[in-house]
C-alpha cells in the first residue's frame, strides 16, 4: 500500500492524500507537479519515471491514513 507522503521532497509543498498534484516514482519518492516538471519527470534519487500519484479518499483514507512523516530537508 502506498505510504502517501504528505510533502514534496524537493520544495516541501503540502501534498494531501485526497488531492491530485503529487507525482511518485516506483520507490514512492514524492514530488509536487512543479518540481516533477522541473525534474523532467525523472526522480533525482533513483532515475525512475515520475507518474501521477493516485488519490485516497473517503473510507479508504479514514481506514488507511496517509503518512505524517515529512521528507523535505531530510
Amino acid at each position: 500500500m502506498l505510504a502517501m507522503h504528505p510533502d514534496c521532497e524537493r520544495c516541501g509543498a503540502d501534498l494531501p492524500a485526497d488531492a491530485g498534484g503529487a507525482f511518485i516514482c516506483s520507490f514512492e519518492c514524492t514530488f509536487c507537479a512543479a518540481c516533477a516538471e522541473a525534474l523532467d519527470d525523472r526522480c533525482p534519487n533513483c532515475g525512475g519515471e515520475l507518474l501521477d500519484r493516485p488519490t485516497r479518499t473517503g473510507k479508504a483514507l479514514a481506514d488507511n491514513p496517509a503518512s505524517t512523516v515529512r521528507h523535505f530537508g531530510v
